[in-house]
């Protein structure tokens, strides 16, 4: 991803026994065996304080006298010989010897998607505070990173940024073994770097440059920063976390941000897994940045897998999982034994947080910003000096750390374990992840303040820990694939792949490419089975703005199938179209005793794997009805459905016993899918007529489809479709819902988009009358017909894809372009159809290079209308089509270095 910045790095393999390591870390046995100088490492002792006299007296014995000793913890950094660190190893008051190695920065509007912006303006949750908004007034959070710049007003040194600090530990500067030396009240630390300003304004920037609009999670914390300049080395990391222990008392550090880490496995005896355990001890919460090496598994930070501490991924602001942040290993851990205790570990991240494009604090000077360009295009001039764009885990962190510092003074008594667990209980699952990859999923803050007030029910459903009724497992197998598409070379425009015997499911995914995608070439994506059966993507004609699609087809008939690619209406421009084929193949299943022959075992079986569905008691019981409460576990589990209960402690609905009313009022509440950042759309379940939730009543095709739309945030796209003709796209034709009445009201627009994007299928029939020459084709949409739990299986896994990987459209503001189907923010040509003669409306950002051109249907150019450079606002050009051909074109405009497509129709 070209947003990731050049910074980022971290990748390693979780190896090995924990019990069997030896002292030296596999870095350090390694270089010992070419190395002939002296090597900077750092020695652990075994103890909870300082180095005592004895050790110092060891390492004088052994000829160690470079070098520096921490004043809190059993460390020492220090030059040594090969021979040295052999006669280290094998003292018995050494604990382990590491290599004093360079770590890696993880760089790469989360307050409204976190529920911080919700916490600080709910009146209830303002009143339980006393009156005022929760801010972790008081709370220290100490950020370890490349320095701060307390000369921003953000984060005002002497005031908000209560103390600075410099520390630099070069041991080859060094004549002597000597204490740490700290240099104190330095106003800006962060001079070549710029990372841990951007992190301690997400912690706590007051928003000051931009009237509290960036303001950063906690803007009432006291912050203490600790910087040691761009080059991070272990001794640099552990000088921070020596200073917060030594000075704990004065600044009331509570919490410690880390955006950084390394590569190798996890030992908890590691000077910085021991530092960060003495840190607990204490009652201080480190957060660790889990790294920016994903998708692939075994990528995550070993100092984030300490089970003392909160591993923090991230995820973009539609509530997905970045493809960046780096994931754990699936059930992999182990157990260990430190001071007496017995330690249980999980190589996973705890939670996920908002890390793509967080928007935070720049350094005054004198550094330049890595994301100026976008910067320049999405900041307001007059906070571009101030702000810019970073995007990594690093993000996430901070921002997770200044959540705790809220938590902290809602209860100031929490301990780190107290507070993890509140974390994960509140947390809201994350569609299609497993713990693995996201841990309890994404961070809640509001519902957590909430449960540290009033002691509320909250982590009943949560994914992480509930207990499942029915289990399927699963191999799959991914294979990439290339087509060159090219509307003249038809036969081009696809490949073949095989499909075995057993297979579960087949699913197509785009990577890059087109269906609507960053170039807005309308492009579907077909599946064609050995039987002849042809499953499509669909492709959402009238959301310009980039949908990303794939297909899933369950039991898929064993034999050759094909993979095609085929422009709308056979209209389509040249492009390369990259993505992944995957075929799952279920190897055993519990709990689903009643489905074997079933049409749709299948569907089930994908559905129960991707813990979309659960079953009951041991079965599925496929042809009953699918209740209510069935589907609010079922969107809460997995659509993305923040946990929520009235702070008021009012309940929404009468008929609701024991965990069913977390159930009810989440999927009721205001704001409820992770889809909706800023809390603003209706719930994504609606009382039953009477208000009531009727817990025990069936769910129809028309509620499901809301909830399904709803789910996605798409209430507005689905409101403006309210009044207008209910239709649904058959091979680049429009047919007209038949039973479109019985729709419920205000429920028609959500039908609309849910048969559009392919949520939910129509039901078709084809007649033809004695004197009618051809026959046609009839839709129907049933919208009052009762949902089975089987059919819901099979419309959950056909459509469950739409959450992860749609892009969400932005809310049309133009009427005109309302009627044309298109956004304000993108091009649209209107009147369209048209006789002839158009108006092409179009944006540019920044001055610059623009072109229109038209093409035909094949993807030939029938005229450039314009190439010039365009200063930056909106633009319109007529275009005459008059002498042309009726039929579709596709006009293509290229500006800001993008390029967007879209169709005109024109009719004679």
């Amino acid at each position: 991803m070209t947003r990731i910045l050049s910074l980022l790095l971290l990748c390693f393999f979780l190896t090995g026994s924990i019990h069997a390591q030896s002292k030296l870390d596999k870095e350090l046995s390694s270089l010992l065996q070419t190395t002939t100088g002296s090597l900077g490492v750092i020695v652990t002792f075994h103890g909870n304080t300082a180095p005592t006299s004895a050790h110092l007296s060891l390492l004088n014995s052994l000829g160690i006298t470079k070098g520096i000793t921490f004043k809190s913890l059993p460390v020492a950094g220090v030059l040594a010989t090969a021979t040295q660190i052999a006669a280290l190893e094998q003292n018995p008051q050494v604990r382990s010897i590491y290599l004093n190695k360079r770590l890696t920065y993880f760089n790469h509007d989360g307050t409204h998607l976190t529920g911080v912006r919700k916490l600080r303006t709910d009146k209830d949750m303002i009143a339980r505070n006393n009156g005022m908004p929760v801010s972790g007034k008081g709370v220290g959070v100490m950020i370890i990173d490349s320095g701060v710049d307390g000369t921003h007003e953000d984060l005002k040194f002497g005031t908000h940024l209560v103390q600075n600090v410099l520390g630099v530990t070069n041991l080859n500067a060094l004549s002597d073994l000597l204490p740490v030396t700290w240099l104190e009240n330095v106003p800006n630390t962060d001079t070549n770097s710029g990372h841990g300003t951007h992190c301690a304004g997400s912690v706590g920037g007051t928003g000051a440059k931009s009237g509290g609009k960036y303001e950063g999670a906690a803007p009432g914390a006291h912050l203490i920063g600790y910087g040691s300049g761009a080059a991070l080395f272990v001794l640099d990391a552990l000088g921070g976390f020596d200073y917060a222990l030594t000075n704990q008392y004065q600044y009331g550090i509570r919490v410690i941000s880390n955006s950084w880490g390394t590569n190798g496995d996890f030992d908890p005896n590691h000077p910085v897994n021991v530092a960060s355990k003495l840190a607990y001890d204490r009652g201080m919460i480190s957060l660790f940045a889990a790294g920016n090496e994903g998708p692939s598994s075994d990528t995550h930070n070993p100092y984030a897998i300490a089970p003392w501490v909160i591993s923090v991924g991230a995820g973009d602001k539609d509530g997905r999982l970045a493809d960046f942040s780096s994931r754990g290993v699936k059930n992999e851990g182990g157990s260990f034994t430190v001071d007496g205790r017995t330690w249980t570990y999980e190589n996973r991240p705890t939670i996920v947080a908002p890390g793509v494009d967080i928007i935070s604090t720049r350094v005054i000077a004198p550094i330049a910003s890595l994301e100026i360009q976008k910067d320049v295009e999405e900041l307001e001039p007059a906070h571009v000096p101030f702000y810019t764009h970073m995007s990594g885990t690093s993000m996430a962190t901070p921002l997770a750390a200044g959540i705790v510092a809220l938590m902290l003074e809602a209860n100031p008594s929490l301990s780190p374990d107290q507070v993890k667990d509140i974390l994960q209980k509140t947390a809201t699952n994350m569609p299609g992840y497993e713990p693995w990859e996201v841990g309890a999923g994404y961070v809640n803050a509001y519902a957590a303040v909430d449960h540290i007030f009033r002691n509320t029910t909250y982590g009943t459903y949560s994914n992480l820990t509930r207990r499942f009724s029915s289990h399927v497992n699963t191999s799959t197998e991914v294979t990439p694939f290339t087509i060159d598409y090219n509307p003249l070379l038809t036969a081009n425009n696809q490949i073949s792949f095989q499909v075995t015997e057993g297979t579960n499911s087949i699913e197509a995914k785009i990577s890059t490419g087109g269906l609507l995608g960053l170039t807005g070439n309308p492009l579907n994506l077909i599946l064609l089975g050995p039987d002849g059966s042809e499953h499509r993507a669909g492709i959402p004609v009238t959301f310009t703005l980039a949908f990303d699609r794939g297909i899933a087809v369950a039991a898929p008939a064993p034999g050759q199938w094909t993979l095609k690619v085929e422009g709308l209406q056979g209209i389509g421009l040249p492009e390369t179209i990259n993505g992944t084929l995957h075929q799952q193949r279920v190897t055993g299943t519990t709990g689903l005793n009643d489905i074997a022959g079933h049409p749709a075992e299948a569907s089930i079986k994908m559905a129960v794997g991707a813990r979309l569905v659960d079953g009951i008691s041991g079965s599925f019981k496929p042809n009953d009805y699918l209740k209510r409460i069935q589907l609010a576990d079922y969107l809460v589990m997995g659509q993305g459905i923040r946990q929520y209960l009235p702070v008021n402690g009012a309940a929404t609905f009468s008929d609701l016993r024991g965990s069913e009313v977390l159930l009810g009022e989440s999927v009721a509440a205001k704001g409820a899918t992770l889809r909706d950042r800023f809390h603003t759309y209706n719930g994504v379940m609606l009382p039953d007529g009477t208000g009531k939730f009727s817990p025990a009543g069936n769910v129809n095709r028309a509620s499901l489809a809301y909830s399904l739309v709803q789910a996605l945030g798409l209430q507005d796209h689905a409101l403006a479709r309210n009044g207008k003709a209910v239709t649904v796209t058959v091979d680049g034709k429009q047919i007209p819902i038949d039973d479109a009445k019985q729709i419920p009201a205000g429920l028609e627009g959500y039908v609309s988009v849910a048969l559009e994007l392919g949520l939910i299928n129509a039901l078709y029939s084809v007649t033809q009358g004695p004197l009618e020459l051809f026959p046609k084709l009839k839709a129907t949409f049933k919208p009052t017909q009762n949902v089975t739990r089987a059919e819901f299986a099979v419309i959950i896994t056909r459509t469950h894809s739409s959450w992860n990987n749609a892009t969400q459209p932005v809310a049309t503001t133009s009427s005109a372009a309302l009627q044309a189907g298109v956004q304000w923010e993108e091009s649209y040509a209107y009147p369209n159809p048209s006789t002839g003669l158009s108006t092409i409306t179009y944006s540019v950002t920044t001055e610059g290079p623009v072109s229109v051109e038209v093409f035909d249907v094949m993807g030939r150019k029938v005229q450039t209308l314009l190439q010039e450079t365009q200063k930056a606002g909106r633009h319109a050009l007529e275009f005459d089509g008059s002498n042309l051909p009726g039929g579709t074109y596709l006009y293509r405009i290229t500006a800001d270095g993008k390029t967007s497509s879209n169709r005109m129709v024109i009719t004679r």
